[in-house]
Protein backbone atom coordinates (compact mmCIF):
# COMPACT_ATOMS: atom_id res chain seq x y z
CA UNK A 1 0.00 0.00 0.00
CA UNK A 2 1.50 3.49 -0.73
CA UNK A 3 -0.51 6.04 0.99
CA UNK A 4 -0.86 9.89 0.60
CA UNK A 5 1.33 10.24 4.09
CA UNK A 6 4.23 8.04 3.50
CA UNK A 7 5.56 6.41 6.18
CA UNK A 8 9.00 5.53 6.72
CA UNK A 9 10.48 4.92 10.41
CA UNK A 10 13.91 6.20 12.11
CA UNK A 11 16.82 4.03 10.47
CA UNK A 12 18.99 3.20 7.40
CA UNK A 13 17.31 3.48 4.13
CA UNK A 14 18.03 0.33 3.30
CA UNK A 15 16.08 -0.95 6.47
CA UNK A 16 13.16 0.75 5.68
CA UNK A 17 12.88 -1.04 2.10
CA UNK A 18 13.52 -4.06 4.23
CA UNK A 19 10.96 -3.37 6.26
CA UNK A 20 8.60 -4.36 3.24
CA UNK A 21 7.98 -7.96 3.85
CA UNK A 22 9.90 -10.43 6.26
CA UNK A 23 13.49 -12.09 4.64
CA UNK A 24 14.10 -9.53 1.86
CA UNK A 25 17.55 -9.33 1.26
CA UNK A 26 19.37 -6.04 0.66
CA UNK A 27 20.01 -6.99 -3.14
CA UNK A 28 16.03 -7.79 -3.49
CA UNK A 29 15.36 -4.23 -1.63
CA UNK A 30 17.95 -2.88 -3.97
CA UNK A 31 16.33 -4.67 -7.18
CA UNK A 32 13.04 -3.04 -5.87
CA UNK A 33 14.60 0.15 -5.54
CA UNK A 34 16.07 0.06 -9.67
CA UNK A 35 12.74 -1.31 -11.04
CA UNK A 36 9.95 1.51 -8.85
CA UNK A 37 12.90 4.43 -10.90
CA UNK A 38 14.01 5.15 -7.15
CA UNK A 39 17.71 3.48 -6.91
CA UNK A 40 19.10 6.44 -9.03
CA UNK A 41 17.27 9.55 -6.55
CA UNK A 42 18.79 6.79 -3.39
CA UNK A 43 22.31 7.09 -5.15
CA UNK A 44 22.50 10.87 -4.86
CA UNK A 45 21.42 11.25 -1.12
CA UNK A 46 24.58 11.29 1.51
CA UNK A 47 25.59 7.63 2.14
CA UNK A 48 23.36 5.89 -0.41
CA UNK A 49 21.07 3.21 0.76
CA UNK A 50 23.11 3.54 4.40
CA UNK A 51 21.81 7.55 4.78
CA UNK A 52 19.78 7.45 8.18
CA UNK A 53 16.00 8.76 8.14
CA UNK A 54 15.33 11.19 10.71
CA UNK A 55 12.27 11.33 12.70
CA UNK A 56 9.18 11.76 10.90
CA UNK A 57 11.83 11.53 7.77
CA UNK A 58 12.27 15.26 8.28
CA UNK A 59 15.44 15.05 5.92
CA UNK A 60 14.01 13.65 3.21
CA UNK A 61 11.58 15.62 0.62
CA UNK A 62 7.99 14.32 0.02
CA UNK A 63 8.89 13.60 -3.26
CA UNK A 64 11.79 11.30 -1.97
CA UNK A 65 9.60 9.99 0.89
CA UNK A 66 6.79 8.69 -1.75
CA UNK A 67 9.79 7.17 -3.93
CA UNK A 68 10.81 5.20 -0.86
CA UNK A 69 7.41 4.08 -0.17
CA UNK A 70 6.63 2.80 -4.12
CA UNK A 71 10.10 0.93 -3.59
CA UNK A 72 8.89 -0.39 -0.40
CA UNK A 73 5.99 -1.83 -1.69
CA UNK A 74 7.80 -3.32 -4.65
CA UNK A 75 10.33 -4.95 -2.33
CA UNK A 76 7.26 -6.52 -0.81
CA UNK A 77 6.06 -7.89 -4.47
CA UNK A 78 1.87 -7.55 -3.56
CA UNK A 79 -0.31 -9.53 -5.60
CA UNK A 80 -2.48 -6.43 -5.14
CA UNK A 81 -1.49 -2.91 -4.37
CA UNK A 82 -3.42 0.42 -3.57
CA UNK A 83 -2.23 3.56 -4.59
CA UNK A 84 -4.19 6.22 -2.42
CA UNK A 85 -2.96 9.52 -3.77
CA UNK A 86 0.53 8.38 -4.29
CA UNK A 87 1.14 11.68 -5.94
CA UNK A 88 -1.15 14.76 -4.41
CA UNK A 89 1.94 16.39 -2.55
CA UNK A 90 4.54 16.40 -4.88
CA UNK A 91 5.55 18.76 -7.72
CA UNK A 92 4.90 17.79 -11.66
CA UNK A 93 8.38 16.98 -12.33
CA UNK A 94 8.38 14.95 -9.11
CA UNK A 95 5.22 13.59 -9.80
CA UNK A 96 6.58 12.25 -13.52
CA UNK A 97 9.00 10.00 -11.83
CA UNK A 98 6.52 9.09 -9.12
CA UNK A 99 4.38 7.58 -11.82
CA UNK A 100 7.07 5.93 -13.24
CA UNK A 101 8.25 3.91 -10.49
CA UNK A 102 4.40 3.16 -9.81
CA UNK A 103 3.78 1.92 -13.76
CA UNK A 104 6.42 -0.31 -12.52
CA UNK A 105 5.53 -1.33 -9.41
CA UNK A 106 1.84 -2.00 -11.00
CA UNK A 107 2.83 -4.51 -13.61
CA UNK A 108 0.99 -7.60 -13.63
CA UNK A 109 -0.66 -6.51 -10.49
CA UNK A 110 -4.76 -5.93 -9.31
CA UNK A 111 -4.25 -2.02 -8.45
CA UNK A 112 -6.38 0.18 -6.86
CA UNK A 113 -5.27 3.80 -7.93
CA UNK A 114 -6.66 6.56 -6.00
CA UNK A 115 -6.17 9.67 -7.39
CA UNK A 116 -7.01 13.22 -8.00
CA UNK A 117 -4.37 13.81 -10.79
CA UNK A 118 -5.89 12.22 -13.81
CA UNK A 119 -2.34 11.60 -15.33
CA UNK A 120 -1.93 9.20 -12.78
CA UNK A 121 -4.96 6.86 -14.05
CA UNK A 122 -4.94 7.86 -17.75
CA UNK A 123 -3.97 4.22 -18.37
CA UNK A 124 -5.62 2.16 -16.17
CA UNK A 125 -8.01 -0.78 -17.95
CA UNK A 126 -10.80 0.60 -15.77
CA UNK A 127 -11.16 4.12 -14.79
CA UNK A 128 -14.52 4.51 -11.77
CA UNK A 129 -15.40 8.45 -12.33
CA UNK A 130 -17.07 8.77 -8.38
CA UNK A 131 -19.01 11.86 -7.08
CA UNK A 132 -20.39 11.93 -3.68
CA UNK A 133 -19.42 8.21 -3.25
CA UNK A 134 -21.32 7.17 -5.95
CA UNK A 135 -19.93 5.65 -9.72
CA UNK A 136 -20.94 7.89 -12.25
CA UNK A 137 -19.08 6.90 -15.13
CA UNK A 138 -17.02 4.10 -15.98
CA UNK A 139 -13.95 2.97 -18.89
CA UNK A 140 -10.70 3.04 -20.29
CA UNK A 141 -9.35 6.80 -20.47
CA UNK A 142 -10.11 7.20 -24.74
CA UNK A 143 -13.65 5.61 -23.79
CA UNK A 144 -14.72 8.42 -21.18
CA UNK A 145 -13.09 11.21 -23.16
CA UNK A 146 -15.29 10.25 -26.28
CA UNK A 147 -18.29 10.17 -23.75
CA UNK A 148 -17.25 13.91 -23.09
CA UNK A 149 -19.24 13.54 -19.62
CA UNK A 150 -17.67 14.70 -16.02
CA UNK A 151 -14.54 13.10 -16.49
CA UNK A 152 -13.75 14.51 -19.89
CA UNK A 153 -14.54 17.86 -18.49
CA UNK A 154 -12.15 17.41 -15.28
CA UNK A 155 -9.68 15.98 -17.26
CA UNK A 156 -9.89 19.14 -20.33
CA UNK A 157 -9.84 21.18 -16.98
CA UNK A 158 -6.35 19.81 -15.41
CA UNK A 159 -4.96 19.32 -19.09
CA UNK A 160 -5.62 22.93 -20.41
CA UNK A 161 -3.16 24.22 -22.47
CA UNK A 162 -0.64 20.96 -21.48
CA UNK A 163 -0.12 18.15 -23.62
CA UNK A 164 0.60 14.42 -22.47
Amino acid sequence: MVLQDPWLFEGTILENLQFASPGVTPKQAIEAARISQADALIRTLPNSYEMKIESGASNLSAGEKQMLTIARAMAADPEMLILDEATSSVDSFTEYRIQQGMKALMKGRTSFVIAHRLSTIRDADLILYMENGNIEESGTHEQLMKTKGRYAALYESQFRNAEY
